[in-house]
């Protein structure tokens, strides 16, 4: 068994916890609003869709995710210039490409706040550390499905958009 570095009393951790979780979440949405969009244009191993076959309609069908998605959180537009996803509408080729790249943002963002269950290892019991895997897991992995199916929604429709301009 790892013990922690740092022996606290229980409500310290839960404070300690709570606060960085919050913290962290903040430091990486403003690092990541910083990120240039020429570098959100195009997939990487961590945003291309999953080698064995990933489709938008497996998240309708299994994660019945029409059903709840809107019921998430939006802060795109936290930070001054930011995008708000609910802002897309009319099918303006540029719009939704702009939502695409920010659907990358969002995953990247997700994925580096659910990172934040390691630190907590510094000062939390393995109790405390399986419930901040579990914590970091239940808040953001909603937020990653959506921001891949919205991906591959978008990808759909961009596809179909340039089919239909270049005919």
């Amino acid at each position: 068994m790892i013990l922690p570095i740092l022996q606290l009393p229980d409500g310290d951790i839960v404070a300690l916890c709570v606060g960085g979780w919050v913290a962290w979440s903040f430091l990486i949405g403003f690092v990541a609003y910083r990120f240039p969009l020429k570098l959100l244009e195009t997939d990487t191993c961590l945003t291309r869709p999953r080698p064995w076959g990933e489709e938008r309609h497996w998240y309708e069908r299994v994660l019945r995710i029409k059903c709840w998605k809107d019921r998430l959180p939006e802060a795109g537009d936290f930070f001054p210039g930011g995008f708000r996803k609910s802002s897309i509408s009319g099918g303006d080729y540029g719009v939704m490409s702009r939502f695409l790249a920010e659907t990358r943002r969002a995953e990247y963002v997700h994925v580096a706040i659910w990172l934040f269950w390691l630190v907590t290892m510094l000062w939390t019991p393995g109790w405390g550390v399986l419930v901040n895997l579990v914590v970091g897991t239940a808040f953001n992995l909603p937020c990653l499905w959506v921001q891949r199916y919205n991906r591959l929604r978008l990808q759909h429709l961009l596809e179909l958009k340039g089919q239909r301009t270049t005919i």
